[in-house]
């Protein structure tokens, strides 16, 4: 039960740290270059959270439910 409360919760991390990299994509027109926008990425905190969330889900789908 517990591994389906995490894997929830990856997946609640995961969309909210790609919703932010795709809202922050609308920089790149306007004129930031691609390194400017990486390293804008890599400042903002609710971007690590698609990495972390990524992380999260796969712990929750490869952790044996019965291993003692």
């Amino acid at each position: 039960m517990w591994q389906l409360v995490l894997f929830f919760i990856g997946f609640g991390f995961t969309c909210v740290g790609s919703v932010s990299i795709i809202g922050y994509l609308n920089f790149l027109p306007v004129g930031m270059g691609l390194y400017d926008f990486i390293l804008f990425i890599y400042k903002r905190p609710e971007c690590y959270l698609l990495p972390a969330g990524a992380f999260l889900m796969v712990f929750a789908m490869y952790k044996k439910p019965f291993s003692s």
